[in-house]
């Protein structure tokens, strides 16, 4: 019996880095925008309750039929009796009110296991709302019962209609199973929660003035610019304005941060900005830092990679030419590598005199203000 889990088990880990590697960017974001930085045991936790949860989709769901085309249960693909399983349970077993030693034999009928499975298929749900998120047990009440309802909606419906039938048995003593699981799993959470760290006490414990921008955020936010400045040049380079690619590039990175005090629309969403060494931002350090990032760098290789430019030069020439810009792509990506792991600026931030700083959520700087003077006792 227990080998029919190990196999949707199995499935789940399977699945998880490529679940995983999806989740991976919202949950960046979210965490940034919420936390202002990637705290190790929240992001533990929500990996965890992403593994979780496939974990408890496969187990429901698998196995498949072997076919679309798939015949419905034999005996209905409805149970709407509430605790119907306890009559099973007693039918089936030996169990006899007036004899003691027939009360362990209700522990090993099927029935039992599978009232028991749902029960315990929710408990770490339960766990989850109680001791990260900190939900009222109302609250847990209705998600586990939506998170089980979800499940028995799935299977009646034949996943949605993928099946031709259903192939597992909508059971309204599932509903009630897992929802006492869940609750369960909260009451667990509340009794063991003082042995674990304080979901509302990690950013007091933290250190915020030595947190750095990484490489990841700011890659994050480079992603998100380009998604909306590269649309914007395309869609003016349909009109007649001349050098699209350069007006959209310095109205983007240059114009845009100087109004919004080192923000641009990546920047603003992963919470970091632009900031001069010297404490204020000018336009001339966001010329030279966008200048050399994206004008100079990108602008050799598209002019000397563009047929038109370089039928302009001497076949000789544009070929040497062209290898000295492969060359500087090169020395640049070599750069940054060292870069990212000594921790040191960038050519183009030590020349503009300027860096990445983060700005914080202001619920995070009045956690930290609210520890320091317990810090100093």
């Amino acid at each position: 019996m227990f080998e029919s889990y190990l196999f949707p088990i199995s499935y789940a880990f399977m699945s998880f880095p490529v679940a995983a590697l999806l989740f991976t960017l919202p949950f960046l974001i979210v965490q940034y925008r919420r936390y202002g930085y990637i705290h190790k045991l929240r992001a533990l936790i929500l990996y965890l309750l992403l593994l979780y949860l496939l974990n408890v989709f496969y187990l429901i769901m698998l196995p498949f039929p072997d076919s679309r085309h798939n015949l419905p249960p034999a005996g209905g693909s409805l149970q709407l009796t509430p605790l119907q399983f306890i009559g099973e349970i007693l039918h089936s077993s030996r169990f006899n009110v007036d004899d003691p030693s027939t009360y362990m034999s209700l522990l090993s009928e099927p029935p039992f296991y599978q009232a028991a499975f749902n029960v315990l298929l929710t408990v770490p749900f339960g766990m989850f709302l109680g001791y990260y998120f900190r939900t009222r047990w109302v609250v847990c009440i209705l998600l586990s019962f939506s998170l089980s309802l979800l499940f028995e909606i799935t299977q009646i419906t034949a996943i949605y209609g993928f099946f031709d039938h259903p192939y597992r048995v909508f059971d309204v003593d599932d509903l009630i199973t897992n929802t006492l699981g869940g609750i369960a799993g909260y009451r667990i959470a509340l009794w063991i929660s003082a042995a674990l760290p304080q979901i509302e006490r990690l950013d007091a414990n933290e250190d915020l003035d030595a947190k750095r921008v990484t490489y990841t955020r700011r890659g994050i936010a480079f992603m998100l610019d380009a998604c909306v400045w590269l649309p914007a040049a395309f869609l003016l380079s349909l009109s007649p304005v001349p050098y699209p690619l350069w007006i959209t590039l310095a109205v983007y990175f240059m114009l845009i941060p100087r109004l919004t005090g080192g923000r641009t629309p990546g920047k603003w969403v992963v919470r970091i900005r632009l900031q001069g060494k010297s404490g204020k931002l000018r336009l001339w350090m966001l010329i030279i830092r966008f200048g050399l990032l994206y004008a100079v760098l990108p602008g050799m290789n598209i002019l000397l990679f563009d047929s038109a430019y370089a039928a302009a030069l001497n076949e000789e020439l544009a070929a040497t030419a062209r290898g000295v810009v492969l060359l500087i792509d090169l020395l640049f990506l070599i750069h940054l590598i060292i870069s990212m792991f000594s921790k040191k600026e960038l050519f183009y931030e030590r020349f503009s005199s300027t860096r990445n700083v983060i700005t914080w959520p202001e619920k995070v700087q009045q956690a930290g203000a609210d520890e320091l003077p317990q810090a100093a006792q």
